[in-house]
């Protein structure tokens, strides 16, 4: 266990920052930058890192490159590289480049799903039957993400039932790890552990991860309820990169420097060298030519800085 009793002794870190963290950028981001990025993130001891999204370039341009970035992945036993496919195309595009482990997503909200996928909870569910059972032919895993699980941005509160009953049927299509997303980042602590209760009927914890956006500053608060509760996954963003769009002044992802720095002065285990991670985000903010959103990779700069003046 960790320092604190009751905590998991250790917490697997599942790196969006390369498709989640970039897809909304506005410039093209350079297929080598993108691989480079990834290569820097492994270095730094991130063992599950989702690379890119085979979705339809029309729809995410950023994304267009997803077969050139999957086949100039850097194949390490340690690491896992996965890949959003929202539909059997995207899936069968995925496993032709080399991709072994897929996610699906879905929301909790009604409103939502057909605003963004413009079909009902029960007919996204359906879309993905053809590509579970091509999944379990090929004997490729398949991870799900659940949007809105704390909030929509059209229908506001989403019931912590609508997201078990979500995540329940994703677990039992045969995807082995549910994503439970605050997309809009307007969770707290006390919500997350009323949903993760309400969720954890239907599926087990050990499958469960978590994905919190720091809209309001609650991200690493959430985490530290979620803890409580026992899951063990995370998914997180270098530099904070990235958010949702529907989220007026959303502030992206919760930081995945942010992350690790919590988890560790928590003394909980993630194989992740802090140092390292904080260079990859320097690197990919410069690339972008934005400031990082990570309060610990500013703290870290800053750092080395007074460092290198002495």
């Amino acid at each position: 266990m960790s320092s604190i009793s009751g905590l998991p002794a250790r917490v697997r870190i599942v790196e969006v920052g390369a498709r989640d963290g970039l897809q909304n950028e506005p410039a093209p981001v350079a297929t080598p930058i993108k691989l480079e990025l990834i290569r820097r993130l492994a270095d730094a001891g991130l063992s599950h890192i989702e690379a890119t999204a085979f979705v339809s370039p029309e729809w995410v341009p950023q994304m267009a490159d997803h077969a050139a970035v999957a086949r100039g992945l850097e194949l390490r036993p340690e690491v896992v590289y996965s890949a959003l496919t929202p539909n059997l195309r995207g899936y069968e595009a995925a496993r032709a480049a080399g991709i072994r482990r897929v996610a699906v997503f879905a929301a909790a909200s009604e409103a939502f799903s057909h605003k963004n996928t413009n079909c009902s909870i029960a007919e996204s569910l359906k879309r993905f039957e053809k590509l579970m059972a091509a999944a379990t032919q090929h004997g490729i895993a398949v991870r799900a993400y659940v949007s809105c699980a704390l909030g929509c941005p059209y229908q506001g509160e989403v019931s912590p039932d609508a997201v078990a009953e979500l995540a329940g049927n994703l677990f039992a299509m045969g995807c082995d790890e549910v994503s439970l997303g605050d997309t809009i980042g307007v969770g707290t602590p006390g919500a997350t552990l009323t949903m993760i209760d309400a969720v954890a009927r239907r599926v087990p914890v050990p499958a469960l991860a978590c994905h919190f956006h720091d809209t309001y500053g609650q991200a690493l608060t959430n985490v530290y309820a979620a803890l409580q509760r026992g899951v063990s996954v995370f998914d997180s963003s270098v530099a904070g990169l990235g958010g949702c769009p529907y989220a007026a002044g959303a502030s992206g992802n919760l930081a995945t420097e942010d992350l690790v720095y919590l988890l560790h002065g928590l003394g909980i285990g993630t194989g992740v060298d802090l140092d390292r991670l904080a260079q990859a985000g320097e690197f990919i903010c410069e690339q972008l030519g934005k400031p990082t959103r990570s309060r610990t990779a500013q703290a870290w700069s800053a750092k080395r800085l007074a460092a290198s003046l002495r």
